[in-house]
């Protein structure tokens, strides 16, 4: 088994793949987000300035899930491919939602009709919704385990995945979503429509915490093996410390008006939060309802050492870049958003 700097190429793969899905989480989370709320604002302009506060970065930050699939799939077929098929259902109604969603963005101002515009606002807010919801699903059930039989396959019927964890999960990665876009928004609006956002982000601070509360407790009470790292390594409970001391810092900064510092306090969050589940899971990838030696790990469905060598090398190149185009594209339409004749 290869390794680099003491540590062995799988583990770093895992790393790598565990990296790109959270910059896609706290990038496309607060578009997400931003999506939710947007049946909320009753006024066309409101409307226009909310979805132009993502205009510019949107499509950008959904980059991070192409290249996050992509490296699950380069680093750990099996897993790619157990996982897609036992959940086909979510997945496919996640590509539906991400195709409508990206369709009533840029539909939405092509007609000055007053019903063409509701209908497509409607779309967007309602796949946004649904698309942060189905993320939650699948890392409920990621997390609560999958039943995989010996050739990794789903055993049992599909539905089976609509259970009440992953349902709790996905309501509270729509709440988070919500409250990382609230955010978001009240970095780039003014007015009476910042008044709006900031009722709008006290509330998403509410239902993400107490959202949060309930799926950490149902979390310690019945899905026991979450818990077995940290069991067995006690200073890793200064990870869920620091996740609750971030999550406490958010509505601190919002409440004395640093947005700023509460987004990037709720992108801190978000990351915390995926670094706990990495916790939780490692050296697994999916755990299997059926029996545990059928659970797919980092080991048993990892690509061939030398192929995981040369693409580490490959994600060392690029995954910088990447991240180096987005923060310009960040600092390039930084401020408050101001509607023009190209804007959505």
């Amino acid at each position: 088994m290869g390794t680099f700097l003491g540590i062995d190429y799988p583990t770093w793969w895992f790393l790598v793949v565990g990296a790109l899905f959270s910059g896609y989480a706290i990038l496309d989370g607060f578009d997400l987000g931003a999506g939710a709320l947007h049946l909320f604002f009753r006024k066309e302009e409101s409307r226009r300035i909310a979805l132009n506060a993502i205009g510019p970065v949107w499509d950008g930050n959904e980059v991070w899930l192409v290249i996050g699939g992509g490296a699950l799939f380069a680093g750990f077929p099996v897993v790619y491919a157990s996982l897609f098929s036992a959940m086909y259902m979510p997945f496919m109604l996640f590509l539906c939602m991400l195709i409508l969603r990206a369709v009533s963005i840029e539909f939405r101002s092509k007609e000055p009709m007053l019903w063409w515009r509701r209908t497509w606002d409607v779309v967007y807010s309602v796949s946004s919704i649904m698309l942060a919801f189905l993320l939650g699903v699948v890392l409920g059930n990621v997390l609560k385990g999958v039943a995989l039989g010996a050739d990794f396959t789903l055993q049992g019927h599909w539905l089976q995945f609509l259970s009440p964890y992953p349902l709790m999960v996905g309501i509270t990665t729509v709440a988070l979503f919500a409250m990382h876009g609230a955010i978001y928004l009240a970095l780039k609006t003014q007015g009476r429509l910042f008044t709006r956002v900031s009722l709008l982000m006290r509330k998403s601070m509410i239902f993400f915490m107490v959202s949060f509360g309930i799926v950490t407790l149902y979390t310690l009470l019945y899905i026991p093996h979450l818990t077995d790292n940290f069991k067995q390594s006690p200073t890793l409970f200064i990870v869920p410390l620091a996740a609750l001391l971030s999550i406490a810092n958010v509505p601190r900064l919002a409440s004395k008006g640093r947005y700023m510092y509460a987004f990037l306090f709720s992108s801190l969050t978000v990351a915390l939060l995926l670094v706990l589940v990495a916790i939780e899971l490692y050296p697994v990838l999916v755990f299997s309802s059926v029996s545990e030696q059928y659970s797919l790990t980092i080991y048993n469905s990892a690509s061939s050492t030398k192929s995981l060598g040369i693409m580490l090398l490959m994600a060392a190149i690029g995954a910088p870049l990447v991240a180096a185009y987005t923060l310009f594209v960040f600092w390039t339409f930084r401020g408050k958003v101001k509607l023009d004749d190209s804007s959505y």
